[in-house]
């Protein structure tokens, strides 16, 4: 596939492909990491290393489990291993009930920090107007403690002080820090001041989006702290300022200014080499990670080579982004490993956990409703999964004779922009349907009868040069597929603030009593 693709390529879209688009490729060709280190949404990571093993956390806003954490032994290769929470807040947002939502907030930017022993991750949510911190003495198995309190500090960074007092650094143009209290319960009462009154100003006067996303890091005696900051001229690029005091004064300069990709922080390998992780916004797929080698001059980061960031890097190739980020599932269970679901999935919101099940049909997925619902985007438990690029797709098989009058399950795409393939009982008659929608708004843009009780479903996603289109098909045998419907021009959108999801739901427009079930979930890079 791959080789028929590049054949018919000229020369520069075969460099930008091979730059940006055949990661996997280059990896296996070169026995190399080549950037993006991940073709996937996994923004505003926070890395840190412990002995020989590497550990990030990241954002994943509205979706239920939040805030993945992630290991890795080499920086390239992740497996998903735990979240911080299972439920970040139990209301009206995050049940989306009672008209409300939390499409684009849940919890935002964390930061992890490993001391003395123990791990700490530390978010802030618009949703519950808090700052959370979790903490746990074993981050790959055992449970995470949290403690919040008001208010919600937006970008914040955690720093342990030497002397163990602990401080918390946020802000957008004006960078404030204040002392927590020893067991994270709050603020310790006037402590706050300004470290940095305009962080923006290395990067000039006219700046569209101020320094944000703070990350800071203690080393040899130097205080670094990395910003994001967007000119109105230019695009999202690196700042760090630096200082051999934790409260300054700091002197800043514009680190990197390279596609945009910026907004993270440091890590150093065993072999005391150093990185900088940022991300790069890159349309429909979401923001997706890259690594950037570092040098010191004067004791500062120099980030990238001759100020770009390199293609290929000298870190281990990747394995692939399956199964460690996104995995296809059987939902086939043994009764002795349990009936939970992969670490890969999530939920759209909180989800009602006694409206899915994996044992009332053993092999398959159930869904049900507790509540009568009217689009899509309303629906409490749709079960989600990344999507990735540079192509990927989805097919499911779907048993429909549960359907009720007005109930409606399927495959979709899930982002504020979405688009689905499943099938309405409309009460005499159960049709496949082809849906195009936006916000509540929802348009049928194919349907034909479905006879059988049965159909597969199949959603393909083109990120390649940006493409960001989706195409649906359905198949009655699972080997003769039909493309159905119309194609899905993907939007990154601010609302959502999320990279588009594939997705399995279900939800009852009329009655009560309805269910679905879904036979398997098979995801494979590729079209």
């Amino acid at each position: 596939m791959y080789i028929h693709k590049i054949n018919h390529l000229n020369a520069v879209m075969l460099l930008i492909s091979i730059q940006v688009l055949f990661p996997l490729i280059l990896s296996a060709q070169s026995g190399k990491a080549v950037n993006p280190i991940i073709f996937a949404d996994v923004p505003d990571a926070s890395i840190i290393r412990v002995e020989d093993t590497y550990y990030m956390s990241s954002t994943t806003m509205h979706m239920s489990p939040g805030v993945p954490v992630m290991k890795s032994m080499d920086l390239v290769n992740w497996e998903i291993i735990g979240y911080a929470y299972n439920s970040l807040v139990d209301n009206a947002a995050m049940n989306l009930s009672n008209g409300q939502n939390a499409y684009g907030r849940g919890s935002w930017a964390s930061c992890l920090r490993y001391y003395e022993g123990r791990y700490y991750l530390s978010t802030f949510a618009q949703t519950s107007g808090k700052t959370h911190v979790f903490t746990t003495d074993d981050i790959e198995s055992g449970q995470w403690e949290e403690v919040s309190f008001a208010p919600s500090y937006h970008d914040h960074t955690l720093h342990f002080e030497d002397d163990g007092r602990i401080y918390m650094i946020w802000g957008a143009g004006e960078i404030r820090i204040v002392e927590l209290k020893p067991d994270f319960s709050g603020i310790i009462p006037e402590t706050e001041q300004v470290l940095i009154s305009n962080a923006s100003q290395p990067a000039g006067d006219n700046i569209m989006l101020q320094a944000e996303g703070s990350q800071l890091f203690k080393i040899n005696g130097f205080y670094y702290l990395f910003n994001i900051v967007w000119p109105l001229d230019g695009m999202r690029t690196v700042l760090v300022h630096r200082s051999e005091s934790l409260h300054g004064p700091y002197e800043g300069r514009v680190a990197l200014a390279d596609r945009g990709i910026a907004q993270g922080g440091l890590i150093d390998t065993p072999a005391g080499d150093w990185f900088a992780y940022l991300f790069r916004d890159f349309g429909a797929v979401g923001r997706i990670p890259y690594l950037v080698p570092v040098t010191w001059e004067d004791n500062w980061p120099v980030l990238g080579e001759d100020g770009k960031v390199p293609e290929s890097l000298p870190l281990p190739a990747s394995a692939g982004l399956i199964p460690n980020l996104v995995s296809s599932d059987e939902f086939e269970r043994k009764e002795t490993d349990g009936y939970s679901l992969p670490l890969v999935w999530q939920w759209n919101h909180n989800p009602i956990e006694e409206s899915w099940s994996l044992t009332e049909r053993k092999g398959y997925l159930r869904l049900r409703s507790e509540r009568l619902d009217q689009s899509f985007l309303d629906t409490r438990n749709t079960l989600t999964q990344r999507t990735f690029g540079p192509q990927s797709q989805v097919v499911t098989k779907l048993d429909v004779s549960g359907l009720k009058q007005g109930d409606v399950a399927g495959l979709a795409l899930l982002q504020k922009e979405f688009g689905y393939i499943g099938v309405k009982n409309n009460g005499q008659q159960k049709s496949i349907v082809m849906v195009l929608g936006k916000d509540q708004n929802e348009e049928v843009q194919a349907e034909i009868p479905l006879e059988s009780g049965e159909v597969f479903l199949k959603a393909s996603c083109d990120f390649e040069n940006r493409k960001d289109q989706a195409l649906f098909y359905y198949s009655l045998d699972g080997v003769d597929w039909e493309k159905f419907g119309q194609t899905l021009e993907m939007k990154y959108t601010l609302p959502h603030f999320m990279g588009y999801r594939y997705g399995l739901f279900f939800y009852a427009e009329k009655e009560l009593g309805g269910y679905a079930d879904f036979d398997f979930f098979r995801i494979d890079r590729g079209l």
